[in-house]
């Protein structure tokens, strides 16, 4: 079953480097009373991910900001060491969150898990974004396979 507008984010841990180390961010407090704009893509250093859809979130993370978001977040189904490497080369500093959902925890338990295998890549995540206020799914915005539109930074920035 797919998470939908008005659900809660389920309870999972993500993987965040920091400090030169994997550190566990729980879903419930990284949600717990803040706004945050969260997109998941199908892997670091992908394409796509790497030329569109990262960048644009660093791009506009002070119009995110303006609008109230207290925190963007990046999740793909990768390790946090990939996932602080891709950070540091897309330049992400603070602007972004890199979490890494390594076993697909959080992406299976939203119901957005696609299957890569055919392409070597085993089970990732769809592309997504959502706006999450107080842990409840305000805004949700899935890509059909192989399209980037309603995911983008600029879309969600419409929507807030």
């Amino acid at each position: 079953m797919t998470i939908k507008v008005g659900d809660k984010i389920p309870s999972t841990t993500l993987m965040q480097m920091k400090d030169g180390a994997p550190k566990p961010v729980k879903t419930d407090e990284l949600f717990a009373g803040k706004k945050v704009a969260v997109f998941a893509l199908p892997g670091a250093f992908t394409p796509t991910c790497s030329a569109k859809h990262l960048p644009g979130f660093i791009q506009h993370a002070e119009e995110f900001k303006k609008k109230g978001v207290d925190a963007i977040a990046c999740v793909s189904v990768n390790d946090a060491f990939v996932m602080g490497a891709w950070g540091d080369h897309q330049n992400v500093g603070d602007k972004v969150m890199m979490l890494a959902d390594g076993n697909g925890d959080l992406t299976g338990a939203l119901g957005l898990e696609m299957d890569a295998t055919k392409f070597g890549m085993g089970r990732r995540s769809q592309r997504f974004s959502m706006l999450v206020d107080n842990g409840i799914v305000k805004q949700l915005n899935v890509e059909e396979p192989g399209a980037f539109s309603v995911s983008s930074a600029e879309h969600m920035l419409k929507q807030i």
